[in-house]
This record gives C-alpha cells, structure tokens and sequence, in this order.
C-alpha cells in the first residue's frame, strides 16, 4: 500500500508539482506560498498568545541582533521573538517567524553557535520542508482541512497541523523533520551563517554543547528521523571549506557582527 501512495506521489510530483530546493533536491511542493504561509502567521499568533514571551532585555538584543544580520542575506521583513521557555529550541516559520527559546540562549557559548541555529531553522523555510510536509499530508491524508485547524491547536487535526510546520511538540504530537531535510538545513544554514560574517566553525561547537546536553539520552540513528549528532558534525566538516570561503568574503566585506548577550 505504501508503495503505491509513493508511485501515486510520484506521478503527481512529475505531472504538476516538482520544484527543486536550494540544494537541488527533487521536491513535491502542492500548497501555494500564500496558504502555507497564513499557516504559519497563524502559528505564531497561536504561540505568542499562549507562550510566555521574555522580558529579559539582553537575550532579546542578542538574539536581535543575530537574527538581523542573517535575514539581511535573505530578504524580506522579519519578525523575531524570544520566549521565556527552558527548552534548547528556536524555529522559524513559513511567513518569516522566527521564534528562540531562552533556555537555547543560556546554553550557548557565544553569537556564531546561536546563529548556527537561527541559520538552520532559516534554512528549513527557504527549502520550503513545511509546504513539502503539508503537502504531502494534505494529497495523502487531510485535504484542505489543515488549513481550518491552524486556529484550534488543542483539536487532532491542529495538533497535526502545528506538527508539520516544526512545532507542533508543546501540543502533544511531535512530527520532526525528517534526516534529508535536517541534513539540508544543516548546509543552508552553514552557508548562511558564514554569508553574514559568522563563524561557520561554531557549527561543530554547538552540536557538541547539544551532545554534551543530551547527556547520551539521544536514540541511535536508524532509531530517529534525526541525524546523530556524529553524522551531523561530519556533514558540516565536509561542507566546511566551501562556508569557510563565504566567511571570509563576507570578513572582506566588513560583515563583522558583535552581538553579546552579556
């Protein structure tokens, strides 16, 4: 049965619905922008009303400060919020949302390892990962109605909702991306982050805190959508080279951002 729902998929994907990501990866994209990203203005109305949002003035400016000088290479007006949340987390979401959780922030080291990620969470929007999911969901499963659920999240199908844009765990349904997609991100965001004069060799640094603060508890590989932290920090090594010469024309270029949460 499976096989089938992916040769179905498939022959959609050939007959109206191929794109191909920033990676040159093969994708079926079926919802328009402009649907996919009133799910995620709608998320984040959701999450700014129902989570508590930081006072603390020195995270909100570093995180400001990071986020700015990322999104400048991309375009675009963004809106960035810190949440008081003890959780190692940030997203963005379809819409330019960006949203960073405190306890992320005291565990970082330094500007590069939070751009890391706030490079990589980019990254999944500029691949478009929660249109591929919903879209997928949507030509299997829901239909249009996970566009109606984005305004109740405690309901089944909203829940599901909040799962495919990435952050869906705080209401009971965990949908992770899955390894492709994280990989991806992973080098979008390493680039990204080096285009805007950040160290991309912070990268390795963060995965390292993230095992560190995992204490083992991670699953092993073939166990979990995600990638190990191992293969993670390989991937990123491999791809080094190629951020590192974007680092250093962005260095050239005077793209020398001081952002400290002191």
């Amino acid at each position: 049965m499976l096989k089938k729902l992916l040769l179905a998929a498939a022959s959609v994907c050939l007959a109206t619905s191929c794109v191909t990501s920033p990676t040159g990866r093969t994708q079926f994209i079926a919802m328009p922008d402009n649907q996919i990203n009133q799910m995620g203005l709608q998320a984040f109305s959701t999450l700014k009303q129902q989570k508590k949002i930081s006072a603390n003035p020195k995270f909100k400016q570093f995180t400001l400060c990071i986020a700015n000088q990322i999104t400048q290479e991309v375009g675009g007006k963004w809106e960035i919020v810190v949440f008081e949340d003890n959780s190692l987390n940030a997203f963005a979401l379809p819409g330019n949302k960006i949203g960073v959780y405190t306890g992320l922030i005291r565990m970082v080291d330094n500007q590069d390892q939070l751009a890391a990620v706030i490079g990589h969470e980019i990254g999944h929007v500029l691949a478009k990962h929660s249109n591929e999911r919903a879209s997928q969901e949507m030509a299997l499963n829901q239909g249009m109605g996970i566009l109606q659920a984005m305004t109740n999240p405690t309901t089944p199908m909203g829940q599901t909702a909040f799962g495919l844009l990435g952050v869906g765990a705080q209401y009971g349904v965990l949908m992770p991306y899955g390894r492709t997609q994280e990989s991806e991100a992973d080098m979008i965001g390493e680039d990204l982050m080096a285009k805007s004069g950040f160290n991309p060799e912070q990268s390795i640094g963060l995965w390292k805190k993230m095992e560190q603060a995992s204490q083992g508890k991670q699953p092993p590989e073939f166990m979990s959508t995600h990638p190990s932290h191992a293969t993670r920090m390989q991937d990123l090594q491999a791809h080094m080279p190629q951020a590192l010469q974007y680092f250093q024309q962005a260095q050239a270029a005077g793209k020398k951002p001081q952002c400290s949460k002191q």
